[in-house]
């Protein structure tokens, strides 16, 4: 009784948080969740107390109505069932039915509801396949009957984050692999199937002894054994759960002498850790930086054996497909072919010091590449484009077999068995260059389809700000405060309080422990708070937040300089420029004192109106500058439109003479392009970085920024429909606007 009083009073008060009453202790905030888990880590006997009160606060929560309780509460059940050595069937049908209840409520309660009940309806027959399944993904370890593969990559811009604070985010990632390999995370598999199954009839100590004595080939084979069992219980429904335990039992009897598994003391249950995910972390100092890890993590360097498209890509072709994206002239094969085709038309091998001789000369000499690849059609293409893109309303242009652990047939379709999570770190600009790089990927993919159905792309943002600037943020926002640098961040704890609550506590927190002194534990992975967090936000957030990304093409004062295109996602910003050519100088200045400072600009726009049809306006005025931000200040207000705010110069006459006053003039579109009357130049910055900043523009277009898929088959259908100004054929269907997925925890709650 004492022991579920205190869960059950940790837990109330993690709610009392969602509703703002924060600890007295502002250290402990964001750090609950942690600690509650953490807690019953050290006392595994516990995770059914937790489970069963979890379940009936979720219960208490929909009679009453809380459903901001709902969604975190969920998280916070699935990861202690996830982590517990043992759950009864029957706590596991009470979350399993109130899963199946949020069906009937709005998104995105039914989504979290439905994949959480596919998941528990697959753990009652199969108890330990969560995980076994997140193991196996996360620590890539080679499996049959389940080969998805999971990353997570860290990217952090050392211009952005002090030398301290990447330091520390690197030492932390390093421990926490530190400490595991993959014979210990296979020993973890099967000793967590075993226990799960059998609860306290296993000797989980000896059996631990036995697989530490073993030799790694036969621990290979008895985690094949455990994986092969789990996946084939959990694919052949409800009725398979006593033959499951029949089945593991067996295992583990082969596994431990007959002497050994009767006459061994029980020792009660005992926790089997989760390892933490692989983590690699990078300073992003390269353009094409994420576009290259993505590739060498579907395709290593060192892999040479055929891809899942059936299309043998050995080394030189991944290092071909780098070196797309390096702005440097190396030699290497045309794309297009310039000989004839016929093998003795061919040039004569130079000869080498070393090269080999005989037949191997001959075959080496005769060897030619593949001269027809079978190139998917263009609907396949358009299809893998769009399945690549996680915009809402998008289905997949294919069915997907369920993860049942049947390995799919070889006509079957074709799935994304590794998945990249890119986590960021720092504040809007990091998100900025982020979405170039998103941009830039789509463009890529447009041209030459790689990755897209290879690899399932998932996207989440960790705001950090230090609490002292580098010289950087000190020029790009002398007096900024914190929201105004995480403007998306601030949104997302908006829509999602459980972001807000773990994830936004972490942008102070980081910066204090990266400069806090060494610990003597400071190696233990039990210690890496920020590794732990940032492992149960990518493997509990899956609920996107699609945030629109806009094209600006900007036009110089030089004729002959073309026009630069470029994206943002959460602000452009212009204003006057200072250097003035010495033959406009006396006019200007004898402009300015009679027009006032500023310049003149001519604005036309699609207002944004409540039924939704556009009206174009168009305005002169005289200005200092602008500012449009595409982030709301609220969350109800919609997420894909600019709130464009325009520093107008009013002139007045008086007795005393001229005056000037500044107002702010503010509109809402979607499309909207601005022109210097006078053609003298402005600087415009995007996305509030200062190493984004154009100088000697005189005009600037901007709008939501297209899908490169949606492009590439826009352009092909209007060949054969010249006339045609609307959409038809399969662009109807298709994703138009970019939009970059931000990962949370619940999305944008309704």
């Amino acid at each position: 009784a004492e022991v579920e009083s205190d869960i059950l009073r940790r837990v109330r008060t993690l709610l009392r948080e969602l509703d703002g009453h924060h600890p007295a202790c502002q250290s402990d905030r964001g750090m609950l969740r942690w600690t509650l888990h953490k807690k019953i880590d050290q006392n595994p006997s516990n995770s059914s107390v937790l489970v069963r009160i979890l379940v009936k606060e979720l219960e208490r929560a929909e009679r009453g109505d809380f459903r901001h309780y709902i969604i975190p509460l969920l998280h916070t059940l699935m990861y202690a069932l996830i982590k517990a050595p043992c759950i009864s069937e029957e706590l596991c049908g009470r979350a399993y039915d109130f899963c199946k209840k949020l069906l009937t409520l709005p998104k995105p309660f039914c989504t979290i509801g439905l994949d959480y009940a596919t998941r528990l309806k697959v753990e009652r027959t199969a108890p330990g396949t969560l995980y076994q399944r997140m193991v196996i993904s996360e620590q890539n370890l080679k499996s049959h009957p389940y080969p998805y593969q999971e990353k997570i990559f860290i990217f952090a811009d050392p211009e952005l984050l002090s030398e301290a604070i990447c330091n520390a985010l690197l030492t932390d990632t390093e421990a926490a692999q530190a400490s595991q390999s993959p014979r210990l995370c296979m020993c973890h598999v099967i000793t967590h199937a075993v226990q799960a199954a059998l609860g306290e009839g296993c000797d989980l100590g000896g059996l631990k002894g036995r697989l530490q004595d073993m030799p790694t080939s036969e621990v290979e084979h008895w985690f094949r054994q455990v994986v092969a069992a789990v996946e084939c219980a959990g694919s052949e429904g409800s009725t398979a759960r006593g033959q499951h335990t029949a089945r593991l039992e067996e295992i583990y009897r082969a596994l431990l002498s007959s002497s050994q598994a009767g006459s061994a003391p029980l020792g009660g249950l005992q926790h089997t850790p989760l390892p933490n995910p692989t983590i690699s972390f990078h300073l992003w100092t390269e353009e094409n930086q994420l576009w290259k890890e993505l590739v060498l993590f579907i395709r290593p360097l060192s892999q040479s054996e055929p891809d899942c498209l059936g299309q043998d890509l050995d080394n030189f072709e991944i290092q071909d497909i780098i070196s797309d994206c390096e702005c440097c002239e190396q030699t290497r094969f045309s794309v297009l072919s310039t000989d004839s085709g016929i093998e003795r038309d061919l040039p004569m091998a130079v000869e080498e010091p070393l090269a080999p001789c005989g037949a191997e000369t001959e075959q080496s000499r005769l060897h030619r590449r593949g001269g027809i690849k079978k190139k998917p059609s263009p609907l396949e293409s358009v299809a893998f484009l769009q399945g690549g893109c996680s915009s809402p309303g998008v289905r997949p242009p294919v069915k997907l077999q369920k993860r049942s652990g049947i390995p799919q047939d070889a006509a079957a379709p074709l799935q994304r068995l590794h998945t990249a999570r890119i986590v960021l770190l720092g504040d809007d600009r990091i998100l900025g260059r982020l979405a170039q790089a998103f941009h830039s990927l789509r463009k890529r993919e447009t041209r030459r389809v790689f990755l897209t159905p290879r690899l399932n792309l998932q996207f989440y943002y960790i705001p950090v700000v230090a609490g002292q600037p580098n010289t950087l943020a000190a020029v790009d926002h002398p007096s900024s405060s914190h929201e105004e640098l995480c403007e998306v961040a601030g949104y997302l704890g908006r829509a999602d309080p459980w972001y807000e609550s773990n994830i936004n506590t972490l942008c102070h927190m980081i910066p204090k422990l990266a400069t806090m002194p060494p610990s003597p534990s400071k190696h233990l992975v039990t210690d890496l708070f920020i590794t732990d967090v940032i492992a149960y936000y990518v493997r509990m957030g899956v609920q996107p937040v699609c945030f629109q990304v806009y094209a600006v093409k900007m036009f110089f004062n030089d004729p002959a300089q073309e026009p630069a295109e470029d994206v943002f996602l959460t602000e452009l910003s212009t204003q006057g420029q200072d250097s003035i050519s010495h033959r406009d100088l006396s006019m200007t200045k004898k402009k300015t004192t009679l027009d006032g400072p500023g310049i003149d600009l001519t604005v036309t726009y699609r207002k944004v109106v409540l039924s939704d049809r556009e009206k174009e306006l168009d305005m002169s005025l005289r200005s200092t500058g602008l500012v449009m931000k595409a982030i709301p200040s609220q969350e109800a207000e919609d997420l894909v439109s600019l709130s464009v705010t325009i520093t107008e110069i009013i002139r007045t006459s008086n007795l005393s003479g001229r005056s000037f006053s500044a107002v702010a003039n503010r509109l809402k579109t979607r499309n909207i392009t601005i022109r210097s009357t006078e053609q003298r130049p402005f600087t415009v910055c995007l996305d509030k970085d200062s190493r984004r900043t154009y100088r000697n523009v005189i005009s600037l277009e901007v709008s939501p920024c297209l899908e490169p898929s949606y492009c590439l088959q826009k352009t092909r259908t209007m060949k054969f429909n010249l006339h045609e100004t609307e959409d038809v054929g399969l662009v109807k269907y298709m994703a138009k606007s970019l939009l970059l997925p931000i990962n949370t925890f619940a999305g944008v709650m309704q």
